[in-house]
This record gives C-alpha cells, sequence and structure tokens, in this order.
C-alpha cells in the first residue's frame, strides 16, 4: 500500500512546480471555507419533523492555515446558520508533536464556546487530540487536553456515551463514538494503533425509539452501523485534501472513496462525512475545500 505521506508529498511537489496551481493550493482553497448543505430524510426519520444540524470537523488549530482568529471567523459563519445543534468532530489540535508556540487548547475553546444552536452543542475527540497529548500516549489513557479545555467551556465531549435531548422535532438521541484510531503503540513495528471505540456500549444507552444521530471521528464504523441510527456523522479524510473529478488519490480509511467524502447512502442507512477545516500532514487541498456542513433534516 502506498504511504499517506509520501503520495502527498509527491502531489505537493507536483503542484508546486506550477505557481499558479501551487499557490491555489497552498495559499487559497485551505484558507476559505464554505458551506455545504444537505437535505435529508433518512428512513427513521419521524415525517414532518425538521432539524438544522451544523457540523464542525478537523480545525487543526496551530496548523500553517488556522490561527485562533480564523476560528473566531468560522463560529461566527456558523452561528449565522441557525442550526438546532452544532456537533464538533474531533481533530481540534494540529497533526504534528506540539510545539511551544501551538496556541494553549483553553484558546481556541473559549472561542467555540461562543457557538450558537437552540438544542446545544456537543464533541467527540479526533485521533489527533490523543495523538498529541504526550500523557495520554504513555498512560492509553484521557482525559486528553482537547476534553478539559471542551468541558471547561462547557462543551461535552461524548466518548462512548448518547444523550437523549428535547429538541423542537421532538426527541432526539445524540451519541459519540470513542476515537478508533486513540493510541499509538510505537514499541511495535510501524506503530500499532488501535482505538477506545465500543459501538455495542453506546448503542445500549438508548433506552427509547427516538432518532439516533451517532458522532464518530474516523467514517470507518459505519460499516457495521446498524439500522437503528439514524444518521452518522464524522470527518477524519479531508476529502483526501486532493480531490480531482469527484476521486481522491489517497483517503485515511481502509475502505478507500467508499467513505472518503460527502453524503453515502448505503443498505437504507445514512453517513455525511465532511471535508473539515484545516490540513494534515501537508498544507495544501485542491478539490476539497474546507467546509461548514449544515444539514436540513426531515
Amino acid at each position: 500500500m502506498l504511504d499517506r505521506r509520501r503520495v502527498l508529498q509527491t502531489l505537493a511537489g507536483l503542484f508546486l512546480s506550477s505557481f499558479g496551481l501551487g499557490g491555489y493550493a497552498y495559499a487559497w482553497e485551505p484558507a476559505h471555507q464554505g458551506v455545504t448543505r444537505y437535505r435529508l430524510k433518512p428512513a427513521s426519520w419521524p415525517e414532518g419533523r425538521q432539524l438544522r444540524l451544523a457540523v464542525i470537523t478537523d480545525l487543526h488549530v496551530g496548523g500553517p492555515h488556522m490561527p485562533v482568529a480564523r476560528v473566531r471567523e468560522i463560529v461566527a459563519q456558523t452561528n449565522a446558520l441557525k442550526p438546532d445543534l452544532t456537533l464538533l468532530v474531533g481533530d481540534f489540535v494540529a497533526s504534528r508533536t506540539r510545539r511551544p508556540d501551538d496556541p494553549a487548547p483553553s484558546e481556541w475553546a473559549v472561542e467555540l464556546a461562543r457557538l450558537e444552536a437552540r438544542s446545544g452543542c456537543f464533541a467527540v475527540l479526533g485521533n489527533h487530540d490523543w495523538w498529541q497529548d504526550e500523557r495520554a500516549q504513555r498512560e492509553l489513557k484521557g482525559p486528553t487536553q482537547s476534553t478539559i479545555a471542551l468541558e471547561a467551556v462547557g462543551i461535552p465531549v461524548l466518548e462512548n456515551r448518547a444523550i437523549r435531548l428535547e429538541t423542537q422535532a421532538g426527541p432526539l438521541w445524540i451519541a459519540g463514538l470513542g476515537d478508533q484510531e486513540a493510541f499509538v503503540l510505537r514499541r511495535r513495528p510501524r506503530g500499532l494503533r488501535y482505538g477506545l471505540d465500543d459501538l455495542p456500549a453506546t448503542l445500549a444507552m438508548i433506552g427509547d425509539d427516538a432518532p439516533v444521530i451517532l458522532m464518530a471521528h474516523e467514517p470507518d464504523i459505519f460499516a457495521r452501523m446498524p439500522a437503528r441510527v439514524t444518521l452518522t456523522l464524522s470527518g477524519h479524510t479531508h476529502g483526501g485534501q486532493v480531490r480531482l473529478f469527484g476521486w481522491s488519490p489517497i483517503v485515511p480509511s481502509r475502505y478507500g472513496n467508499r467513505y472518503a467524502y460527502g453524503h453515502v447512502h448505503e443498505n437504507g442507512r445514512d453517513l455525511v462525512v465532511s471535508a473539515g477545516l484545516g490540513t494534515s500532514k501537508l498544507p495544501i487541498r485542491l478539490g476539497a475545500p474546507p467546509e461548514i456542513v449544515l444539514i436540513e433534516l426531515g
């Protein structure tokens, strides 16, 4: 299998060999987010009920295109959409070892605390929130710095947990899966990765037949998601960061382009994978622009 970093480096070299295309992929596309809208009515969604979901994922604050000031802009842009729920789907920190001049988690968490949604704001963690936390990696347990920062400003982090809400669309369960690649055991060849995800335990918390919206940072879990889950929301892939004619040459998923980006309807189940907002590994995007996702259910 091709190494993801090597492929992205090769692509970056090709792009940067052309000043115009390279400048766009490095300086323009990664720095300008838009809003991607979906209108969905999953099979188990109640007739005549409507709900607006805003989805923010893969900020990677501290990366080359994501200063804290841009987080503030993203929050304002999201609030202008007037969502009923705002869901944060992980990878709040840069995709590298933490540097002394990186923003403290409290700095970006304070900005996210300004998010406004009628029925609340909820989060899950991504793999980089775990990988960048040296103590969590050493002790193989949380809470991570990202968890502490988010919960300090009143944003619950759902880790294998489901919460029942009363919304304008009626009762609803919001569930969050533990990260599927939380730990890297570097003592093993190439680093053995394993996660904290426990889908059966998460679903066991659901006590009635109200719709279930589940956040899972990595989309691979969707391959075994039961029909009981109304909608699964993921990030992680960044749409490949480079996406040509609807196809990404490299995707951090065992399923390749199957769950790389967008709305996936499979066996009567629904998944939305956001391209996210920041960049990972290399600071380029081409054909996979940063996005805030707005999903209108009903």
